[in-house]
């Protein structure tokens, strides 16, 4: 199974319009558009598949994050950062388009993000980081793209990982985890693919 995309290729940065935040001063919101996103060769038996986004790069610790006058270090241990999640998309899709999942920031998080017909979309991170934001508080759905820290020395790698199922559906309903999502498809993953771009607001990050 292959899977690939029109906006960026493996290894390769992610353009900024895909992105939550980008350089500003010293950070802006950006255009929060999802990447367009192609699969092909899925096994015989595939009945849905599911698509993660992951940033395996998030600080494991905040005390230097987006603060003036510090640097996160490149050495700090990383954790992973939920981008997106999305189960039940359609044995017969292979195309999300550009735009197509997700157009625009909405504070506090899309209540309803579209999708392909038949698909759920689980929370992401931005739910926990904007938890003590009045103005962005929310519960986060869908599609939200990268924002790494505008200070952080390294940049940050987005995997997005597709899988095929043996299963129409996991049983899931709009808003699961992470967590939640794996122990759904544990035994019935047929295959995956995947594809990682990168991303940096800090123009000296490496």
């Amino acid at each position: 199974m292959q899977l690939r995309s029109n906006d960026f290729e493996e290894g390769k940065p992610i353009p900024r319009e895909c992105a939550f935040g980008q350089p500003g001063d010293p950070v802006a919101l950006s255009d929060n558009r999802n990447p367009h996103l192609a699969w092909r060769d899925a096994p015989p038996g595939t009945r849905s598949f599911v698509l993660t986004c992951i940033d395996g790069d998030a600080p494991s610790r905040g005390d230097d994050v987006n603060q003036p006058g510090r640097t996160v270090s490149a050495d700090l241990p990383r954790t992973d950062f939920v981008h997106w999640l999305m189960a039940g998309i359609p044995a017969d899709c292979g195309e999300l388009g550009n735009g197509s999942c997700s157009d625009g920031i909405t504070p506090h998080g899309k209540r309803a993000p579209t999708g392909p017909a038949g698909s759920h979309q689980g929370e992401n991170d931005y739910s926990g980081w904007f938890a003590s934001d009045p103005q962005m508080a929310g519960t986060y759905l869908g599609y939200d793209g990268p924002c790494p820290p505008w200070n952080d020395a390294r940049v940050h790698r987005y995997r997005f990982e597709l899988h095929a199922l043996d299963v129409p559906s996991l049983g899931l309903s709009t808003g699961f985890g992470l967590d939640q999502l794996r122990a759904a498809m544990d035994g019935h993953v047929l295959a995956s693919a995947a594809l990682t771009g990168t991303y940096a607001i800090n123009p000296d990050a490496k």
